[in-house]
């Protein structure tokens, strides 16, 4: 038990710092924007904060994962052999990981094995990969669950219907699961009762295990049938809950945020696919190139210094927000959808190294959304990276993750409509 308590407490620990460490990273960028601290202060915090991350996420998270799962399969008694082949997974661990940047140009012969530009290179392609996946996504879900047009019509009587099937199904499992046992008490019977010859306790008894054999079966199909009715009903009182409040002034203003969503997936769309075809990225951070269109096409004079420091503030802030937000909320459902008492342990840590590489590529692609003159330390921390080739390849990420979900969603949505009818 107190082994257990040891595990789970360092599990917390674990979580808790790569927690930390994203956020410390993000504080970093507003420190650039505000000026906070000396210069060498802050090219001192950024190196020593990414230095421990890529320890945290390269070999400390890895090895404390092979420990836990050696310790679950008690293969191995001595704590020395779990060291050593704790050991020896990780270096296989890092073999692969090693192996994942061979595929991409974000190799650099003039840096080391072991600096800071290979490392990051490689925790880049994971953290972008995952960051396009989750924006593609909820760039499509986002106007899918907000807007009215996609809401489907659910009806008291549907959801009346839906209920007696599942009371239905109710009892024909409790039906099925008495039978089931009535037969394994026959079963019983015909093997203890002595006034039959063998030949007839042997085929009674075939014949009631074949039985049981098939009740079991009729139980579990019932079973998977009532928690499929049971989701069903749910997802039905969602969407009547979802109907009802379309008509209050909190439904419309949701209404109204799908719509302009869905203007931002049309222009992602499709200024991803201008970028992929002509192999374009973009040279100038948003906020500079909008000072500049409102200086030299609107007329306007300003301080563009002033605004541009203010601007950037507030749109990372924005950024940093939203990302941290709708990363915890899908660790969160990831965590309750495929965790158990064994496996909860391991799958913290594993959502803790991605989210440890999410965050530190999120300080790749946010660069570019820096005026030149906030960018200038993070550039020097991170070396010599290919940045390009991380926002080529977000972009390509992304539109398959929309084009696929915006697939999914349209199969979903030709479907669930017959599934709330009810004859």
């Amino acid at each position: 038990s107190s082994g257990i308590n040891a595990e789970y407490g360092g599990v917390q620990v674990l979580f808790a710092v790569t927690f930390t460490m994203s956020l410390s990273m993000f504080e970093l960028i507003i420190f650039e924007i505000l000026g906070v601290m000396d210069l060498s202060s802050r090219l001192f915090h950024w190196k020593l904060n990414l230095y421990f991350a890529l320890v945290l996420l390269i070999v400390v998270l890895p090895m404390y994962m092979s420990y836990i799962v050696l310790n679950s399969l008690r293969i191995l008694k001595q704590q020395r052999l779990t060291a050593l082949f704790c050991f020896l997974s990780w270096i296989v661990y890092f073999y692969f990981f090693w192996k994942l940047g061979d595929p991409f140009p974000i190799m650099n012969p003039k840096q080391g094995i072991f600096s800071i530009e290979q490392m990051i290179s490689r925790v880049g392609v994971v953290g972008v990969t995952l960051m396009a996946i989750l924006s593609g996504f909820g760039a499509v879900n986002c106007p899918y669950t907000y807007m009215d047009y996609f809401a489907r019509i659910v009806t008291p009587l549907d959801v009346n219907n839906m209920e007696k099937r599942m009371l239905q199904t109710l009892d024909m499992i409790a039906n099925k699961k008495k039978k089931l046992i009535l037969e394994e008490r026959k079963s019983t019977m015909h093997v203890s009762d002595s006034s039959q010859g063998w030949w007839s306790r042997l085929t009674s008894s075939l014949r009631t295990n074949e039985t049981v054999a098939q009740l079991y079966d009729e139980v579990e199909s019932l079973e998977e049938l009532s928690r499929q009715l049971y989701l069903e009903i749910v997802d039905m009182n969602s969407m009547r809950e979802r109907l009802a409040m379309s008509k209050t002034l909190l439904g419309k203003y949701f209404n109204f945020t799908g719509h302009i969503f869905s203007g931002y997936l049309a222009y992602k769309i499709f200024m991803c696919t201008v970028n992929i075809v002509f192999d374009r990225v973009g040279k100038k951070d948003p906020i500079s190139r909008g000072l500049e269109i409102s200086a030299d096409w609107l007329g306007f004079k300003f301080d563009a210094q002033f605004w541009a420091q203010h601007l950037s503030f507030i749109i990372v802030g924005i950024i940093i927000v939203c990302s941290i937000r709708g990363l915890l909320i899908n660790l969160i459902k990831w965590f309750y959808a495929i965790s158990s008492a064994k496996s909860s342990n391991l799958l913290v840590l594993f959502l803790a190294q991605i989210m440890g590489m999410y965050f530190v590529s999120c300080v790749l692609l946010m660069r570019m959304n820096l005026p030149p003159d906030y960018r200038v330390i993070i550039t020097e921390v991170l070396g010599n990276i290919h940045f390009n080739f991380y926002h080529r390849w977000f972009d390509v990420i992304f539109l398959v993750s929309a084009v696929t979900t915006m697939g999914v969603l349209y199969v979903t949505h030709q479907t669930s409509p017959h599934k709330f009818t009810t004859h």
